[in-house]
């Protein structure tokens, strides 16, 4: 599976009120129109400035925070292909891959916003096409990809009629 696009740069501790801002609240029981603010308050262009197939590369610990499933939900509903970052929340990782959002755990120091990538989930490889850097990270394992591939976890079940990964 492989994704291409933008990268949009943000820092460390991104918290879940950061992509989903707590004073919306009145709007999580419409997902589309949360996403049209996802991450302002880490970058109030961002929802406007996103096309379908960019990323969203972090530091450390993103997804901190409440383990709301809303925050990587807007996330994918504004068309991020993936997220990649050094290290994650553990609910925020659990709650994306459930949802069909990629997470991939890489180095992110080489990559700048702006920067062209390309990303290959079951090889591990993310290539900078702007600067021509490879960057190397832990393939998801088959099981993961099926589940992204189905549309997350609900839409996995819902096609196969339980939980199988075969």
């Amino acid at each position: 599976m492989q994704i291409t696009g933008k990268a949009h740069k943000f820092g460390d501790d991104i918290s879940t009120d950061h992509i989903a801002p707590g004073r919306l609240f009145h709007l999580r029981s419409n997902l589309p129109e949360l996403a049209k603010h996802v991450l302002e308050d880490a970058d109030p262009n961002f929802a406007k400035n996103v096309q379908p197939g960019d990323f969203v590369v972090g530091g450390n610990n993103f997804g901190l925070g409440s383990s709301r499933e809303h925050a990587p939900t807007i996330i994918k509903l504004a068309g991020v292909g993936a997220v990649m970052a050094k290290t994650f929340a553990r609910i925020f990782f659990r709650n994306a891959i459930n949802v069909g959002l990629p997470v991939l755990v890489c180095d992110t120091d080489k990559i700048n916003a702006g920067d062209q990538l390309t990303v290959d989930l079951s090889e591990g490889v993310v290539n900078n096409l702007t600067t021509g850097d490879r960057l190397t990270f832990s393939p998801l394992p088959d099981a993961m990809i099926k589940i992204l591939n189905d549309g997350g976890l609900v839409a996995h079940i819902e096609k196969h009629g339980d939980f199988k990964l075969d």
